[in-house]
């Protein structure tokens, strides 16, 4: 029986049992869950740029693994810190949901549709930025919380507009209520988004079970996408987006990034054998 170490919250529990059903797919192991409080969770109201370190949302499970309470970890794979998976651990990415980022509002209406000063909730700077860029009329208000919470705040009338990760919304069940999904390449997600990461001690018979259950297209686009994100020294909290889409042998890298001066943006193809190295090149065209 696999422990499998996830957040409470109604998002993490679907995607716990997205990993749980893989597992057993492809290995026949059972599954059981073991429900950790991270600090993100402990500190919901507080903005995560006054959250002291990293891994606000990883850390608690990762140590679940270590000190043997858990065997796997389950995490959005966008939360993970650069350094996770050290020595000491193993990370198996599941097949990849929508990566693409989606605006809810109300009544379906579009963000282009919505009226000058129209209020929109986000926490996320990459997102702010990016929403600044493209909608320049709209206002951005700073918010957090479960994805079910954000929700009922929308529909309370708190904001006008939403902006979400697409693969949440699937996961809850709430793909059909009306969403306007973002071309990646315009509205770049963030690195590894829709991405489910496994995390067990390195070596152990749960590392075996979980590589089992990855998937290779998606672990070839996350790390070009995660090697953006390393050679810009950044974390959560650094306002850039990056997305990578296989095709064959080759891999085609998209990125944004805003800084003090201004947004910038950079697409790049290459071989799908070193998505680290295209990764590097484009985080160097960004910060060029």
């Amino acid at each position: 029986m696999l422990r499998l170490a996830t957040r409470g919250s109604a998002l993490a529990r679907a995607q716990a049992a997205l990993a749980a059903e893989a597992l057993q797919r492809h290995t026949g192991a059972e599954t059981t869950l073991v429900i950790v409080q991270t600090t993100g969770d402990r500190q919901a109201e507080v903005p995560l740029d006054q959250l002291p370190g990293q891994g606000w949302f990883t850390a608690e499970l990762e140590r679940s693994v270590l000190e043997g309470r858990a065997d796997v970890a389950v995490h959005s794979a966008k939360d993970l810190p650069i350094a996770a998976g050290s020595a000491a651990t193993a990370i198996a990415l599941l097949r990849r949901g929508d990566p693409r980022d989606a605006a809810v509002t109300r009544d379906g209406t579009s963000l282009a549709d919505l009226a000058t000063g129209a209020s929109v909730g986000t926490s996320s700077a990459r997102r702010v930025a990016q929403l600044q860029a493209a909608y320049p009329e709209l206002k951005a208000v700073p918010m957090r919380g479960n994805v079910d919470t954000r929700l009922r705040k929308l529909d309370s009338g708190e904001v006008d507009a939403l902006l979400l990760a697409a693969a949440g919304l699937d996961r809850l069940g709430l793909g059909p209520r009306p969403v306007e999904r973002f071309d990646p390449r315009e509205f770049v997600p963030a690195p590894a988004q829709g991405a489910i990461a496994l995390q067990t001690v390195a070596g152990s018979q749960a590392a075996q079970l979980c590589a089992a259950a990855a998937d290779t297209p998606t672990a070839v686009e996350v790390a070009a996408e995660r090697a953006v994100l390393a050679a810009l020294g950044g974390g959560c909290l650094l306002p850039l987006g990056a997305y990578a889409k296989l095709d064959g042998d080759r891999l085609l890298l998209t990125a944004f990034l805003a800084t003090e001066t201004g947004v910038r943006r950079s697409e790049l193809s290459g071989s799908a054998a070193d998505p680290v190295g295209l990764g590097e090149r484009v985080a160097a065209h960004l910060h060029g």
